[in-house]
């Protein structure tokens, strides 16, 4: 079956899409991602295969509120909401413990995982009606993301259900931060977002 070619005006077909596991190329905050539901095992699985993706590496998983990090039952101190409320939405990814084994097909056995809280009303929109989303660059692995939906076709054609378009995307990557319990922070990688 073909790809729908679609748009952020798409949103209700983009939404059930994805509610029915069904993987698809779409902008986040910083570049075009190839995204699928986090809750769903299957959908998670087809992005690695999709991307090539190295097995052992965990995803970042966009967020639309900090309730959505209880479906991953991860509880905040203190200390967390307050940093997170100060951050986010912005292109800054925090990795928190999860050390949980009924998500170990999200962490890979590395017991924490990555999330981010996209500064785009279109995308947040979205995962408020589809919950927590998968979502890395829309590339093969160790190739170059796309910029353009063009692009995005060209890695991965038919595979994938829809494409959103949302014209040329660059970007610097987000920055990611580790987050401790006691609200300690390491900063991973500096990207557009200075901490």
């Amino acid at each position: 079956m073909s790809a729908l070619d679609l748009n952020f005006e798409d949103a209700e077909q983009i939404v059930k899409l994805l509610q029915q596991g069904k993987v698809g190329v779409m902008p986040t905050d910083t570049i075009y991602g190839l995204v699928g539901s986090a809750l769903n095992p299957q959908a998670v699985e087809e992005i690695y295969l999709l991307r090539k993706r190295d097995s052992s590496k965990p995803m970042i998983i966009l967020i639309s509120s900090l309730e959505d990090l209880l479906d991953f039952d991860i509880v905040l101190t203190n200390q967390q909401k307050e940093f997170l409320n100060k951050i986010w939405p912005n292109p800054v990814s925090v990795i928190l413990p999860c050390p949980f084994d009924r998500f170990f097909y999200l962490h890979r056995g590395k017991k924490s995982l990555a999330f981010r809280m996209p500064d785009n009303k279109n995308l947040l929109k979205i995962l408020q009606k589809t919950g927590s989303l998968v979502a890395p660059s829309a590339n093969i692995e160790k190739q170059k993301p796309a910029e353009t939906i063009e692009e995005a076709k060209g890695y991965f054609n038919d595979q994938v259900a829809f494409y959103a378009d949302e014209g040329q995307l660059k970007s610097i990557p987000s920055t990611i931060i580790r987050l401790y319990e006691d609200g300690t922070k390491i900063v991973l990688r500096e990207g557009s977002y200075k901490v």
